[in-house]
């Protein structure tokens, strides 16, 4: 018996994201490129005419092409720490090993445009690519915050901003055009809205969406930002979802337990995992991880203090207490029964805190949370016997 609805809307992004890899390969060849991190600017970046491609959002592909593991140990007998994130060690080995990468790899960029704000492993990450390659690199210094971000802190950021803008044309010898980068933004601004939208539909009982649709359907607010692609898609997407709504359609054909998820997907088990809990009527209404890419640009400030801002602020590059905060919200909105913590062995800055944080989750609402040990990219860090035990113990005391 069907137990999980499939999005319709999947079969067209897997054809958008095929088409854009291809479409940015052969635009490669013209125009210049660089590798940039996840919560890089790219609208500056894309306004200045160079070819975005993204490590990270490769490694999770390679995981979910059942070849990270093999590209790991290919970075670890190179001489790479297994301790590294999964998703360097992805690419190092794709570096090394060309043959095991799946669409034979990334091109060789012509720079590189790391940004510390959901990692700080991506400095030492890129200044060895930069040394390896020998290719300029730009890093993009966004402090950590315990709390609310001060203005002096934006302000560094704004600044750092206008030097990437001089960076670019340095190496590009291409003029800078502030009313291409306002299009730009206004599209991010476009698709960051609809994809805000889409993700507080879990609100509604049943939930259209599930985490795999959630993870899945991220792509275009990621590495599509600042594209037409993006918004057209996530048009079609929310009508779809609406239509769900409508006819009372859940993802799951029965919701019984509606579950709050926090970190990066286990992208090697994307489905698998997740299918563990949709056996028993426990849908992942809504996350932490998927929204670090809300962040509103504002149309009516200058649009590098919106960025400074919106950059800035990602929940990642922030303490303990507005990750309680955002997770006690979600929980009131979503109505939810209980939350799951990927202890991600590949990104600590995201997991370090994880216990301390169920227990004051824990605490202020009664639920139940559940942490899971494993790894965003590396198969080798998931023990399935035991995470299923665990998986359906929890599962029980929703019951």
């Amino acid at each position: 018996m069907q137990k999980y609805r499939k999005l319709k809307s999947n079969l067209l992004l897997q054809k958008i994201m095929q088409k854009d890899y291809i479409k940015t390969k052969v635009m490669h060849k013209i125009a210049p490129s660089a590798w940039i991190t996840s919560g890089a600017p790219v609208e500056i970046i894309r306004a200045m005419g160079i070819i975005p491609f993204y490590p990270e959002n490769y490694g999770a592909l390679c995981a979910a092409r059942k070849a990270s593991g093999e590209l790991c140990q290919e970075a670890e007998e190179n001489g790479f720490s297994r301790e590294i994130c999964a998703y360097g060690r992805n690419h190092f080995g794709s570096l090394i090993n060309s043959k095991l990468a799946p669409l034979g790899g990334l091109p060789r960029p012509d720079m590189l445009i790391a940004c510390n704000n959901i990692c700080g492993t991506v400095l030492k990450w890129y200044q060895l690519l930069a040394r390896e390659l020998n290719i300029p690199l730009f890093f993009l210094d966004t402090p950590y915050s315990t709390g609310k971000v001060r203005e002096s802190v934006i302000s560094y950021v704004e600044s750092q901003l206008h030097d990437l803008v001089d960076f670019l044309q340095r190496h590009t010898r291409r003029k800078f055009k502030v009313d291409k980068l306002q299009k730009i933004m206004a599209l991010s601004s476009e698709a960051t809205h609809l994809w805000l939208e889409i993700r507080e539909l879990g609100k509604h009982k049943p939930s259209p969406i599930n985490a795999p649709d959630l993870f899945v359907n991220m792509a275009p607010i990621v590495v599509l930002r600042g594209t037409r692609t993006a918004t057209d898609y996530y048009r079609k997407l929310l009508k779809e979802l609406k239509e769900r709504v409508e006819r009372g359609e859940g993802a799951l054909v029965e919701e019984k337990h509606r579950l709050l998820w926090d970190n990066i997907a286990i992208w090697h088990r994307l489905f698998s995992f997740y299918g563990l809990f949709t056996e028993h009527g426990a849908c992942f209404v809504t996350d932490t991880y998927t929204g670090a890419w809300s962040g509103e640009l504002s149309m009516e400030k200058d649009p590098f203090r919106a960025m400074a801002g919106v950059y800035t602020e990602i929940l990642l590059n922030q303490g303990i207490k507005p990750r309680e905060e955002v997770m006690l919200q979600a929980i009131r909105e979503y109505e939810i029964d209980g939350f799951v913590m990927h202890a991600n062995r590949s990104c600590k800055p995201y997991s370090q805190i994880q216990y301390d944080l169920r227990r004051l989750v824990s605490q202020k609402t009664g639920l139940p949370g559940l942490i899971i040990e494993a790894d965003m990219c590396d198969p080798r860090n998931y023990a399935e016997g035991s995470i299923k035990t665990r998986v359906e113990a929890f599962l029980e005391t929703l019951s």
